[in-house]
């Protein structure tokens, strides 16, 4: 049955754009959410606008060595089931929304007056 273009479940895929696996125990396809998430996270690390505006206000330059290194521990915060990390180091503090492997916004080390930082679940330091 079609409502709308989703099709209904009855053994076989249920429409919905870009999922392809069947249901729990139909025998479908084996890729998984799992697989897809670590093939999402494989894909880099992405910046927002406003954090690449931030990034770009306050003087802070990304070299090579520092994407690793964030990319680095996006991978051990999600490997613990940080949602939302604070990533801390020397030059500056990344706000890092795991799921979506997208930096949301960023800080110099001087710009941290406040020191505060809401919204997070975990923090990791470089």
């Amino acid at each position: 049955m079609d409502v709308s273009g989703v099709s209904f479940f009855e053994g076989r895929p249920s429409g919905i754009p870009g999922q392809t696996a069947m249901a729990p125990g139909t025998g479908g396809n084996k890729t998984g959410f799992n697989a897809l998430l670590q093939e999402k996270a494989k894909a880099g690390l992405n910046f927002s606008k406003h954090a690449a505006k931030r990034m770009n206000e306050r003087g802070i330059a990304v070299d090579n060595q520092l994407m690793s290194d964030l990319e680095h521990a996006v991978e051990d915060a999600r490997r613990k089931g940080a949602r939302d990390v604070a990533i801390i180091g020397r030059q500056g503090v990344f706000i890092v929304n795991v799921p979506n492997n997208t930096v949301v916004t960023t800080m110099s080390q001087n710009d941290m007056k406040e020191r505060v930082f809401t919204n997070i679940d975990s923090a990791v330091l470089m």
